[in-house]
């Protein structure tokens, strides 16, 4: 993937020969360039590469009920109580995501005239997996514009976006309606099966031996020229086996109760999606034992080779070495700003280390972090763990004397009793006298989250214990996550709720919002589920010490102020103002 970014900035610098003698009238390039310069034409893909939408900072969490964050001049936090509008959207994915589109749409209406081999069945190779990125590339965008911007019109009709295949010049018709979201999911998917169909399961050196038939057909002897195109060198981009967990993510959206009225797909669909990728690594006995800490396992990170990914991840971002993380949420007194504060509501979402609720009997009020499930501690700094390189304790009460409790420095402290734990290597150090750096990557997707699709799908399509022609069930996979985070092996409420269709829907949407915490899935969970948890009190918790005793109080930290209708998200304003055949969801 390297090859491609780094072509981005050679486009600028490439020009004829006789440029070095005669300065050329326009610095631009033409169209027709693309055919005899394949790496000018990947240049075209490499920019829906950029503009994919993944991040190593969860930010729409602090709009989430999982926590807020200590900077009042952030978008998001004004977004979360009151001011989301239709021209102030930071959730909005319209730009971006069309401009992506429009690359693939310009790339794929011209790859099958640009020249990348003399040899014909080479040639054909690389065109083939280079058609098979564009199509899984447009079918990723418009998933993620379906997400930010699909909803309900005020005449009833479930709304998808504009769906544009072809590449766009000036004289195109900009003024078109908003196809419907059945008609959206259908694009989608037909790109994923065109996507399977062209692209390899992995990237990967082979031998003659596994040469794929089709290819054998064109004359394809030597794996050399096969590796050319598909070899170790190509890892990291966008292949089949990313392709199939996408479609499950497509699915599991469409069939979720926002949108499951206004189309076809249904949560059978859903879960046998994600149960093709799991079984490729032989169900829940391919469950990585380390996969939730996958941000933190430092010796994994720091050997992978490049593309590789780790038996926790799909896909992943190239690796980077920063601490941007750690400065921005490390406490103030280990140099960090203290950014995302995890709230009380989330804290209260993990379970005892029995596995019950905290409402059971076996918590105790006096000492809230005792016997808690392990994942707590792992995604949470609370009063009086430690953080960063030197172990360092963190006092959040408003006891003693140093920085980081709670409101103790406006826009550093933590305002609800907590930091950040997830996603940050505590082998960094932000301090401006060492500003140790280490090696970090954005998990795009992981196993765990395809393991939590067939689980929600799986319960609803056959109920807790149906397999649908699987190998396991919603239960088995609960009991797998819960038992790799350190639950108590008799997992007794797990046991108690196992025929329940309704309770174990509960338990798996909040097993994944602690196992997928700040990584900004949290704010489009409870939107699909079209549950009143978008709008909970973010909440947290004041500790005091009365000689020697700690005294926890509950605190209201942040109100939210979400309408029904933002459920869905708006059309920007600015192209209601400009197309008229727009039509804006409901309540916007």
């Amino acid at each position: 993937m390297k090859n491609i970014f780094r072509f981005l900035v050679l486009l600028f610098v490439i020009t004829s020969c006789d440029d070095v003698f005669e300065p050329a009238l326009e610095n631009i390039r033409d169209l027709d360039d693309i055919y005899d310069e394949p790496n000018f034409a990947q240049g075209l893909l490499a920019n829906a590469y950029i503009l994919l939408p993944y991040s190593s900072n969860p930010t729409s969490e602090v709009a989430t009920d999982n926590a807020v964050i200590n900077d009042i001049d952030n978008n998001y936090l004004s977004m979360a109580t009151g001011s989301w509008s239709s021209d102030n959207n930071p959730t909005s994915q319209w730009d971006t995501r069309q401009n992506a589109i429009q690359y693939i749409n310009l790339f794929l209406a011209n790859t099958d005239s640009v020249l990348y081999s003399k040899d014909e069945a080479i040639n054909t190779m690389f065109n083939d997996r280079l058609r098979g990125e564009s199509y899984a590339l447009r079918a990723l965008h418009t998933y993620y514009l379906l997400m930010a911007h699909g909803g309900w019109s005020e005449d009833g009709r479930l709304l998808g976006i504009t769906i544009r295949t072809e590449p766009e010049t000036i004289e195109s018709d900009f003024n078109l309606p908003r196809n419907t979201f059945q008609e959206c999911l259908d694009q989608v998917f037909d790109d994923i099966d065109q996507a399977l169909e062209l692209l390899p399961l992995d990237y990967g050196d082979i031998s003659d031996a596994e040469i794929p038939q089709k290819y054998k057909d064109l004359g394809v002897t030597n794996a050399g020229d096969y590796n050319r195109a598909n070899g170790d060198h190509i890892k990291g981009r966008i292949s089949g086996r990313i392709v199939e967990a996408a479609r499950a993510q497509v699915a599991l959206l469409a069939a979720s109760p926002a949108y499951s009225s206004g189309n076809d797909v249904n949560y059978e669909e859903a879960a046998q999606f994600a149960a093709q990728v799991l079984n490729r690594i032989n169900g829940i006995a391919g469950i990585d034992m380390n996969g939730g800490t996958w941000y933190a396992n430092a010796s994994e990170i720091d050997n992978l080779g490049a593309g590789v990914v780790p038996a926790e991840i799909v896909w992943r971002s190239p690796i980077e070495t920063s601490n941007t993380l750690e400065t921005d949420n490390f406490p103030p007194s280990i140099y960090g700003n203290g950014r995302i504060n995890p709230t009380q509501n989330l804290v209260d979402a993990f379970p005892m280390s029995n596995g019950y609720p905290i409402s059971h009997n076996s918590y105790d009020p006096k000492f809230p972090y005792q016997n808690r499930d392990p994942r707590l501690e792992q995604y949470v700094v609370v009063n009086e763990s430690v953080q960063g390189p030197n172990d360092s304790q963190i006092i959040t009460g408003t006891y003693g004397d140093n920085s980081d409790g709670i409101n103790k420095d406006n826009g550093w402290s933590t305002r609800t009793g907590y930091y950040l734990r997830k996603l940050l290597r505590k082998d960094c150090n932000p301090d401006p006298t060492y500003n140790t750096q280490q090696k970090h990557y954005t998990a795009r997707i992981r196993y765990t989250e395809l393991f939590l699709i067939y689980a929600e799908a799986a319960n609803e399509a056959w109920g807790p214990s149906g397999t649908g022609g699987n190998a396991y069930s919603a239960y088995d996979v609960i009991k797998a996550i819960r038992q790799r985070a350190g639950i108590d092996e008799e997992d007794l409420y797990l046991e108690s709720i196992k025929g329940d269709k309704d309770q174990m829907r509960e338990l798996i949407r909040n097993e994944r919002r602690l196992e997928l915490c700040f990584e900004n899935h949290r704010f489009w969970d409870l939107r699909r589920w079209k549950v009143s948890d978008l709008n909970e009190t973010a909440l947290g918790m004041q500790i005091g010490d009365v000689d020697g005793t700690k005294v926890y109080t509950p605190v209201e930290v942040e109100i939210r102020n979400y309408k029904p209708h933002m459920y869905y998200g708006p059309i920007p304003y600015r192209e209601l103002q400009k197309w008229s055949a727009l039509v804006q969801n409901a309540g916007w």
